[in-house]
């Protein structure tokens, strides 16, 4: 199993946000790429990296801090917020992330998804952003009437490497992760499932792994790491036996 140490970009700094309010935003720097570097030197070998301001505009916002991530992170970084064309697609790419992730644009066009999917075997994951089980959108501003599970299986072979799945109510409040509803997802489609929003300690990182051969794929952490309460060694540790 991944540990995927996240930074979230809001006007070039390292912020976390709680439960996805832009209004709610704890900066913890100013150097994503050194941030980036100290996640390496802890051993991270993935970067999941997501631009806030991009999540709202639907299109690049903070693309010099992730070109400096890129450049100074060695290992594999995966990029969410804002990507909803194929120019978009493309040139993520060609600078060098390894992964993109899709929200918004799978919900609203999932056929470009899928297509995504098609011309970059292994570099799409689709977002399952879910408050009370269903999709948010547009930086998770916007709640559909569409079930989590629902959006998650119009993507059954696609060839999307990950379904990256959320519980906003979580994310960013360290109440721990939604583990019954992240292994339901794994159980019932035949994607992997990375695990997001509201990891608090070793704990979670425990029990997910625990759920490694259901389908859970990794775990995104944030605040709990900025905050101390998650050594990222320590965790990268225990996942890395599952």
């Amino acid at each position: 199993m991944i540990v995927f140490p996240a930074i979230d970009l809001k006007a070039g700094q390292v912020v976390r946000l709680a439960e996805g309010d832009m209004d709610r935003a704890t900066v913890y720097g100013d150097d994503p790429a050194a941030q980036a570097l100290l996640f390496a030197d802890a051993g991270a070998q993935h970067l999941h990296v997501v631009d806030l301001d991009g999540s709202f505009a639907g299109r690049a916002e903070n693309r010099e801090a992730v070109e400096a991530i890129v450049a100074a992170f060695p290992g594999y970084v995966q990029l969410g917020g804002g990507i909803r064309t194929v120019e978009a697609v493309e040139g993520w790419f060609d600078l060098g992330v390894a992964r993109v992730v899709m929200g918004t644009a799978a919900l609203k066009d999932p056929q470009f998804v899928k297509d995504m999917a098609a011309q970059f075997p292994g570099g799409i994951v689709v977002a399952v952003d879910a408050r009370d089980g269903m999709v948010a959108t547009q930086g998770w501003a916007d709640v559909s009437d569409v079930p989590m599970i629902d959006l998650a299986r119009r993507f059954e072979d696609a060839g999307v490497a990950s379904l990256l799945f959320t519980d906003i109510g979580r994310d960013g409040m360290l109440k721990g992760v939604n583990i019954e509803a992240t292994v339901d997802l794994a159980r019932r489609v035949d994607i992997p499932v990375i695990a997001s929003g509201g990891v608090k300690g070793l704990d979670d990182i425990r029990m997910l792994a625990l759920h490694a051969d259901d389908g859970i794929e990794g775990v995104i952490t944030g605040r709990a790491l900025f905050e101390g309460r998650l050594d990222l060694a320590t965790a990268i540790a225990m996942a890395s036996k599952a």
